[in-house]
């Protein structure tokens, strides 16, 4: 990282191990990595990295604005499809949907509002 209010990750996708960078839970099975925002009560844009190990889900949730998530590696499904490396899913205001990845995944993701999960 380099400061003067910028981030910079050189070789970025090759630096995702669970070593190099400091992944906190975030639900079981999903790490997270945060980039801006996403603090207590925030409820401005946000960014992230995601680190889901095979097997993991993220339940239903609706997106109160846009959601960017581009997959660094492995792949990544919802109601919709599944995504592998390379692919760039944006989400509009109002979609839902929930989360699973098969065989694990590294997901970039850019939330313009945090989601509101179901029930919650």
């Amino acid at each position: 990282m380099n400061g003067l209010g910028r981030l910079v990750f050189p070789n970025l996708p090759e630096r995702l191990s669970r070593a190099d960078l400091p992944w906190k839970p975030l639900r079981p099975g999903v790490d997270i990595f945060r980039l801006y925002g996403g603090a207590e009560g925030d409820d401005g844009p946000s960014a992230a990295l995601l680190l889901y190990a095979p097997g993991a889900t993220v339940p239903e949730h609706t997106h109160p604005g846009h959601e960017h998530i581009y997959i660094l590696s492995g792949s990544q499904s919802d109601d919709n499809g599944t995504y592998g490396a390379g692919s760039l899913v944006v989400n509009r205001p109002g979609t839902r949907h929930a989360v699973r990845s098969a065989h694990g995944c590294v997901v970039l993701i850019i939330w313009e509002r945090p989601v509101v999960f179901a029930g919650a």
